[in-house]
């Protein structure tokens, strides 16, 4: 089955049901079909053809993920555009990945005329919300095209998303996912999402990542979709509330600033069944503060874009275990592999290991993606000895569960030994004053690299440093304890909400170049 397959079985599901709203206007499945169709036969009748890459550049937007699903019926491969990211790398992005449509919202209008004349490939520009002079306005560029469009031929190889994820240079890649990764996707998801009835999603998540697969499989049950512009914590309990919403997903960084909200204790999350959480680790205090508030409804998934996004998942039932002496452990896991993958841990030299040995996650299966667009020597260097290397740090236990230790480039070396920042940064999230932080190693002459806390503070509390690296002392003993914190009022992130450790890195090595242990 094509993507747009999937969406056409949630009309058959759902037809007069609302399949899209803005908060202020609902959209019925059928009215979203026939919108799609129009954009197919659009884009077909001016020159897009099979795996053509049309961009979207626009915040969280009914008319944004019309044009996603348009794209697709008309047989060509969607290229989300963080919104986040800079002017520079947006530019490489829709230069280097052969961006030949771009619709866009006109809040970035200003950005799309300075990259214009860099980008000579690019034949049309489609303004989503206004008339713009870069080109027609949606309304008008459609007004011609009616439904139905043609059904085309398609391989289950051919791409159907073209994401980014950062490199080691910083430079995007582009990660090439087929209609076979996303079917598989939507297996997982439905091995793992179960309801009686059709489920009411909140989209709060950059549509650009995860959020936006999160969308596609929730549109294959016939789910009704309300969609926010962003995650504000007063509107996103006043929309739970107000659309009884069953589904949510976000990830830890946001979940952290709605446990921290006044108004928190004061929201009605009885509707919900499931929030399911994802893209960074999970500090388990934290995690047990968001059951007592939201319910027995947490559910995490950990992946990549590299592998449509999960490859294990930590079921709500998981999170409570029959034999309670597991119980604290288990919060630390991200879960027992999917139905359509297999997950292992691997050695430097491609050895599998048993139960509790540390290594690299690996993962093979059929959402796995097809490779990085024009990087065939990274597709490789991924791929070795037939397995995805995640790059992630971990073991697995006897159970099946997996627990992630931390990214093989984030590892501190420091005094001679290993210390994994993952492990420091879930104990300096247990205190109470701190709402988010990293760790890092940062240059010595006598450690060779110190270990840094770099933190965010909750809201109108008192913070004393030497405090906060006691209570760590008392948890990790000397040799893991942070030598020193800081305090920033905003860690950079990326668009699916992970802190950016490198931004944060070279800050403190400026010019000096640090060994990728």
């Amino acid at each position: 089955m094509r993507v747009i397959d999937y969406f056409d079985r949630g009309v058959l599901l759902n037809p007069g049901g609302m399949c899209l709203h803005d908060l202020e206007r609902g959209y019925s499945y059928l009215e979203v079909q026939e919108q799609t169709h129009r954009i197919a036969n659009g884009l077909l009748a001016q020159g897009v053809s099979r795996e053509s890459i049309v961009a979207i550049y626009s915040p969280n937007s009914v008319r944004a993920f019309e044009c996603v699903l348009g794209a697709m019926r008309a047989g060509a491969t969607w290229l989300p555009v963080n919104v986040r990211y800079s002017l520079e790398d947006n530019q490489y992005i829709l230069g280097t990945y052969d961006c030949s449509w771009l619709f866009f919202h006109s809040s970035f209008e200003e950005d799309v005329r300075k990259m214009r004349e860099h980008l000579p490939q690019v034949r049309h520009f489609i303004c989503m919300d206004r008339a713009s002079t870069l080109g027609p306005s949606f309304d008008a560029w459609i007004a011609p095209f009616q439904a139905p469009a043609p059904l085309l031929p398609y391989a289950d190889d051919d791409m159907a998303v073209l994401f980014t994820s950062g490199g080691t240079t910083g430079r995007p890649k582009g990660v090439m996912l087929t209609h076979r990764n996303l079917g598989a996707f939507f297996a997982n998801w439905y091995a793992h999402v179960h309801s009686d009835g059709f489920l009411t999603h909140l989209v709060a998540a950059p549509i650009t990542h995860a959020a936006g697969l999160i969308l596609l499989a929730m549109l294959a049950g016939g789910a009704s979709n309300v969609i926010m512009p962003g995650v504000e914590a007063d509107a996103l309990f006043e929309n739970i509330e107000r659309f009884q919403v069953s589904i949510l997903y976000l990830p830890p960084a946001a979940i952290y600033k709605l446990l921290a909200h006044p108004a928190v204790g004061k929201a009605d999350f009885s509707s919900l069944q499931y929030f399911i959480y994802g893209a960074a680790p999970m500090n388990p205090d934290k995690l047990r503060e968001a059951i007592e508030v939201f319910g027995p409804v947490m559910q995490q998934i950990y992946g990549q874009a590299e592998t449509t996004a999960p490859c294990t998942c930590l079921s709500k039932a998981d999170h409570f275990p029959r034999d309670g002496a597991n119980a604290a452990k288990r919060l630390w896991s991200c879960g027992r592999p999917v139905l359509t993958n297999l997950v292992c841990i691997m050695d430097d030299d491609g050895r599998i290991l048993k139960a509790g040995e540390m290594g690299e996650i690996v993962v093979r299966g059929s959402n796995v993606m097809r490779g990085y667009y024009k990087h065939p020597e990274e597709t490789a260097r991924v791929s070795e000895h037939g397995w995805h290397h995640t790059g992630d740090v971990g073991y697995c236990d006897e159970e099946g569960f997996f627990y992630l230790v931390d990214r093989k480039k984030d590892m501190i070396v420091s005094g001679g030994f290993n210390v994994y920042s993952v492990e420091v940064e879930q104990v300096l999230l247990a205190h109470p004053a701190v709402l988010d932080g990293v760790v890092i190693g940062v240059p010595d002459a006598t450690w060779g690299e110190a270990i840094k806390a770099v933190v965010e503070l909750k809201p109108d509390v008192d913070f004393d440093a030497a405090e906060v690296l006691a209570f760590c002392r008392e948890r990790l003993g000397g040799v893991k304890t942070p030598k020193s914190v800081d305090v920033w009022e905003q860690i950079p992130r990326s668009p699916a909400g992970k802190l950016l450790k490198r931004d944060v890195r070279s800050k403190y090595w400026q010019d000096q170049e640090r060994m990728i242990h």
